[in-house]
């Protein structure tokens, strides 16, 4: 399979890569693209990592490696703590700073890049899913044209890539309307002018990849390669449907194969761009994850695959668990290499130096810097973006701003037991009472309800206002509300999978509706933590032999996050969109002088 490459033309200039095309990613794929330096390549001395401005060409060449991961079509700056990053100070202490939005972001990447003739940046996966209504409402073609703007260069897929499937996600590379809601401006959607990587996504009927598995950036004699991969698990933590047809191979053995690929073609500074993540001793973004005792080093399934993952790769950017990191974990034969992380939602960038030796093509890996930079708003606005935010507005405004309901107080997404997360679960027992009077029940995954219901205002609707935009906000995956029949002997075992199987080490507590109560003891191990004596369904004890009607989001209906039993139940029943059913609730059960109350949230008792 040959490399793909770019010309050293510069960025302005950049000719669009419409030669991809994401589902025929197989052996004779080839990139066109071009990624540019107006300024001549700095000259070093041969030290690695130094330069003193000589005109000759020397041994090593410092390469800027930008990136950022998990964006999530966060085009305007995130609200609330999703806006914000906290930054340890010299003294110890640590300060709240505001972050992220596209404006911003561009701007501090474009500065970044000043000085610095050879720059590359790239992403770790979830550009795209579970986006804010500016993006999602239109699927996601607003991000894309923002990362355009950014000159991203290359990236990974993540799992949010493949919410709405593999075709989907081919139009987003390649460009075309969609096909249902068609074109949105007089303009057909262009699509990605940067390549999506997923070596590790292979097609079943075919068992080749689904995307380029692999692409090389080359500047004049220096060329770095690129291997991009999501997490094996990703039919996991994506819907059945969003899968459909596609096998997800181990990361490390992914990468590892396509490493001796681009060995062979001559291509040996590799860096794998890695749609899986850690989980770092500090919330603080700046912290020192080499140092050493307590607020240091990092945990989680990134080690493991960093650990394992060939020598000849060079570095790892990575992304998933939404942290902020940069640490080096040694490869296979002992020899440090850097891992970094750069939080979400276009909060952070990570400024990375690779040292390239000319003389062996390789990294020197002994000078390789990084660190994690805010994406501050104090800096000015891009006007691009904020041209290109305020078209896709107008857009939405007229969905966007129509008022579904009211609220008294805050209703946080917070807690084990979250307010927003009982109220979902309470929309969707109304929603399926209206669909099979016998619903009893109705369970919310924790991962998908992406925020709570803020009462003061974010615009002119006023204090108490719920939109339509902020309910899309909680729920932008576009799930239906499903009803099957669980005996209760199945529902119990639902309820145990949430600390059992794959969820023994990170619960994933499900949202219960009003009437669903039990216990939750944590200081027992296992299934063991949910108290089975416990379990009742409107004050009575679930009988282990009646059968119930439980409604949940198409999601989990799949056997999603690890819940295998509630693929297994019977009489199953589709209904309409899981967002639907919240603003639908909203309307019907409050008003202007009668706000809805966020939920108590007492329906599991923990005890620790």
């Amino acid at each position: 399979m040959p490399a793909n490459s770019t010309s050293s033309q510069p960025r302005r200039q950049r000719l669009r890569r419409r030669s991809l095309r994401v589902l025929a990613a197989s052996a004779g794929l080839a990139t066109a693209g071009a990624l540019a330096a107006a300024m001549p390549a700095d000259a070093h001395d041969n030290k690695p990592g130094h330069g003193h401005g000589h005109s000759q060409q020397s041994r090593y060449q410092d390469v800027q490696l930008l990136s950022f991961n998990d964006l999530h079509g966060n085009l305007e700056p995130p609200s609330g703590s999703s806006g914000r990053v906290s930054e340890l100070q010299a003294d110890g202490t640590t300060k709240t700073v505001d972050a992220g939005g596209v404006e911003y972001l561009a701007t501090h990447l474009r500065q970044a890049r000043k000085g610095n003739a050879y720059s590359i940046t790239a992403a770790g996966g979830d550009m795209v899913g579970a986006s804010p209504l500016i993006s999602g409402l239109f699927h996601d073609e607003p991000t894309i044209e923002a990362l355009n703007k950014l000159d991203l260069d290359v990236t990974s897929v993540g799992n949010h890539e493949f919410d709405e499937g593999a075709a989907e996600l081919g139009r987003l590379q390649n460009g075309g309307c969609h096909p249902t809601a068609g074109c949105y401006t007089d303009k057909k959607f262009k699509g990605a002018d940067f390549p999506y990587l997923a070596a590790n996504v292979l097609k079943e009927k075919t068992g080749k990849p689904v995307l380029a598995p692999y692409w090389v950036w080359k500047k004049k004699d220096v060329k770095i390669g690129f291997i991009g991969v999501t997490l094996e698990n990703t039919p996991g933590v994506v819907s059945a449907e969003g899968v459909k047809g596609l096998t997800f191979k181990d990361e490390v053995e992914t990468i590892n194969k396509y490493a001796k690929v681009l060995q062979k073609q001559g291509v040996k500074s590799i860096v794998a761009l890695i749609h899986e993540g850690g989980l770092p001793a500090s919330g603080n973004y700046n912290y020192d994850c080499d140092a050493t005792g307590a607020g240091s080093g990092i945990s989680g399934p990134i080690v493991d695959i960093a650990k394992n993952v060939s020598p000849s790769v060079d570095a790892l950017v990575t992304g998933h668990t939404h942290n902020a990191y940069v640490c080096t974990v040694p490869d296979p034969a002992g020899k440090p290499r850097m891992v970094t992380s750069a939080a979400s939602f276009g909060r952070l960038y990570t400024d990375t130096t690779l040292t390239y030796d000319r003389r062996t093509g390789d990294i020197a890996r002994t000078s390789v810097k990084s660190a994690n930079h805010v994406v501050t708003r104090t800096v000015p606005k891009a006007a691009d973006m904020t041209s290109l935010i305020g078209k896709w507005n107008t857009l939405a405004a007229p969905i966007g701003n129509r008022a579904v309901g009211y609220i008294s107080a805050d209703v946080p997404n917070t807690g084990t037991e979250s307010p927003m997360g009982d109220l979902i679960a309470d929309a969707q027992l109304a929603y399926g009472k209206k669909l099979d009077p016998a619903t009893s029940v109705a369970l919310m995954n924790p991962g998908g309800v992406r925020a709570g219901l803020t009462y003061a205002a974010s615009g002119a609707e006023g204090d108490g206002v719920v939109t339509y935009a902020e309910g899309f906000t909680v729920q932008p995956f576009a799930n239906t509300v499903n009803l099957q029949s669980l005996t209760g002997a199945q529902l119990i075992q639902v309820l145990k999978e949430q600390v059992s199987g794959s969820n023994a080490s990170a619960p994933k507590i499900l949202q219960p509706s009003s009437g669903l109560t039990y216990t939750l003891d944590l200081t027992k191990s296992g299934a063991d933590r949910v108290v089975t004596a416990s379990i009742k369904l409107n004050g009575a004890a679930v009988d282990p032999a009646a059968t119930y009607r439980v409604a949940t989001n198409s999601f989990l209906a799949g056997g999603g996050d690890g819940f295998t039993t509630l693929g297994q139940g019977t009489s199953p029943l589709v209904g309409d969109d899981d967002l639907a059913a919240l603003t639908d609730y909203l309307t019907a059960n409050s008003s202007a002088a009668a706000p809805l109350a966020p939920p108590t949230t007492n329906r599991i008792t923990i005890v620790q």
